[in-house]
């Protein structure tokens, strides 16, 4: 499966006063990278609230590898490294690569879809899990079954 991946181009106001990426700008650059990827894939904000559904996260962390400076070229890809069959919960992996292949960090995210009107987690439509389908897969891709209440 082909990675999806975009370079990312850091700000003076992404840097810290070590002179490095701030911490909390790998969680800005994570979620803008998910907001490209659903666009991408059709799944704009325009078509999203059209099925009154919406993501949301349960879990976000960032396991840290290498500092990025200013000067690094940065590129940032993501995949699916866990999800249900239907996708209504689903876990994203993204990297962060500096100056071509050094990884130097890792935002993983716990998600599912929320139903805008009953304010309740929601199965996804058709259309979502047909886009979640062609999402990149990590090589450790795990299919997972929901938990049982």
């Amino acid at each position: 499966m082909t990675p999806y991946t975009f370079p990312i181009q850091i700000r003076w106001s992404d840097i810290d006063a070590n002179n490095h990426l701030r911490h909390s700008v790998y969680f800005d650059y994570a979620a803008a990278m998910r907001i490209k990827l659903l666009s991408d894939y059709g799944l704009t904000t325009l078509k999203l609230d059209e099925f009154r559904i919406g993501p949301i996260l349960f879990r976000e962390e960032a396991l840290f590898k290498k500092e990025v400076r200013m000067e690094d070229a940065v590129a940032l890809d993501v995949e699916i490294y866990k999800a249900t069959a239907n996708y209504s919960r689903w876990s994203l992996r993204h990297n962060f690569y500096k100056n071509g292949d050094m990884l130097c960090a890792i935002v993983n995210i716990d998600g599912a879809w929320m139903d805008l009107d009953k304010r309740k987690l929601a199965v996804p439509v058709d259309t979502i899990i047909h886009a979640f389908d062609q999402f990149p897969k990590s090589a450790d891709f795990e299919l997972i079954q929901p938990k049982l209440k």
